[in-house]
């Protein structure tokens, strides 16, 4: 059988071939415990501490600034819950975005069982967060700000720096999840200037359950899993040493080839895009035209449903919704809701997310399969 042409890298990435060299003794030969005293944890301790001067690489800062996760829902939960928690004696204010992914959206929820309380800021019709109104959502009590670098669904870069500035003139920590962001655009925590940045492995070629979180010093979240005293008590726990080598490895890769990538996929995102919009009327795009991932492609067709799409392409195309369509009803995305883009457009909403090891021919042989499948739904003539 055939693969599908897999055009959902914002999902999930595959192991990049260097990633599973670099893991391989960690799984047959080096199985020891970096806490070790002995002869066995010694190549494990130093396998771990080379991943996160890796790390640090990617974002330019120093190694004993950051401390490995279990991934990006985990490093944002600690940096929000970690840093809330540390200032409280200061304030109960969060501001975010009505944009961000749940691992975020979530926490925020969740602490105002705590006494916390949240302002979620609108977004542009583009996706952009405003910084003026992150400004006008200050109080005296606000100790936080979290907005993400970019957007899983539509792609849309925020104004991070700028919003840094705003966030040091008032003496609020920032924190940006960067998930979506590490490997495709500069990820440099100088000039972003925020005091926290969450990293995901498995979106940048690494694996699965496994993360990073930078944090500026001297900020100190709270723990947030408490024992042995791993990672220089950041994070208690034995390190996950494959994975941690496989993160390492992954951020090597991507910052020496970032610029080649990034040019590369947004050539093929590009092609993509012209493709269908060749092909296809009533079609247009989510996110920002310009200010948007390299690789992200958020397109809606007007008179058909998401999942009516995906079910014609599936063994063919790997792509995915922004909307799930039932017999009674339409769930929209959060994100697309937040954009205020119209029902009859957001239901047939398709996000396609290009990657390294995509293909021009793949790109071509996507719009030949993805436009028949839309005209078959709209009954139109092939």
């Amino acid at each position: 059988m055939i693969k599908p042409i897999y055009l959902d890298y914002n999902g999930t990435t595959p192991h990049a071939p260097e990633v599973v060299a670099a893991m391989r003794p960690f799984l047959e030969v080096e199985f020891g415990n970096p806490s070790s005293s002995h002869w066995y944890g010694i190549t494990p301790k130093q396998a771990v501490e080379s991943a996160r001067k890796q790390v640090a690489g990617i974002l330019n800062c120093r190694p004993q600034e950051l401390f490995f996760t279990s991934g990006g829902t985990e490093s944002n939960n600690h940096a929000i819950t970690g840093t809330l928690r540390a200032l409280r004696a200061r304030g109960n204010h969060i501001i975010t975005s009505a944009f961000e992914h749940p691992a975020v959206l979530e926490v925020c929820r969740f602490l105002e069982k705590d006494g916390f309380e949240t302002t979620f800021l609108p977004v542009t019709a583009d996706g952009l967060v405003e910084p003026a109104e992150v400004e006008k959502a200050i109080r005296p009590t606000t100790i936080m700000i979290t907005i993400m670098h970019a957007n899983n669904e539509v792609g849309t870069i925020q104004p991070i720096a700028h919003i840094s500035r705003i966030a040091k003139e008032h003496r609020i920590v920032l924190h940006t999840d960067a998930a979506q962001s590490v490997g495709k655009i500069p990820t440099d925590v100088q000039d972003l200037d925020v005091d926290l940045l969450s990293v995901a492995g498995h979106k940048v070629y690494a694996p699965k359950g496994i993360g990073a979180l930078y944090v500026r010093p001297p900020l100190k979240p709270e723990k947030f899993c408490h024992g042995a005293g791993q990672e220089r008590g950041w994070r208690a726990g034995t390190e996950n040493v494959l994975e941690i080598v496989g993160l390492g490895k992954a951020c090597e890769v991507a910052a020496r080839d970032l610029q080649r990538n990034m040019v590369h996929m947004q050539r093929l995102r590009d092609q993509l895009q012209e493709g269908l919009f060749a092909k296809l009327s009533d079609a247009r795009l989510n996110g920002h035209s310009v200010k948007r991932l390299p690789n992200t492609l958020s397109l809606s067709f007007k008179r058909v449903e998401a999942n009516r799409i995906l079910e014609e392409i599936g063994l063919e195309v790997a792509a995915s919704a922004g909307a799930a369509c039932h017999s009674d009803t339409v769930e929209i995305s959060h994100v697309l809701e937040a954009m205020k883009v119209p029902r009859e457009w957001a239901k047939g909403t398709l996000r396609f997310s290009v990657g390294r090891m995509n293909t021009a021919e793949e790109i071509d042989r996507a719009i030949e399969i993805v436009t028949r499948a839309v005209k078959k739904l709209r009954k139109e003539k092939q």
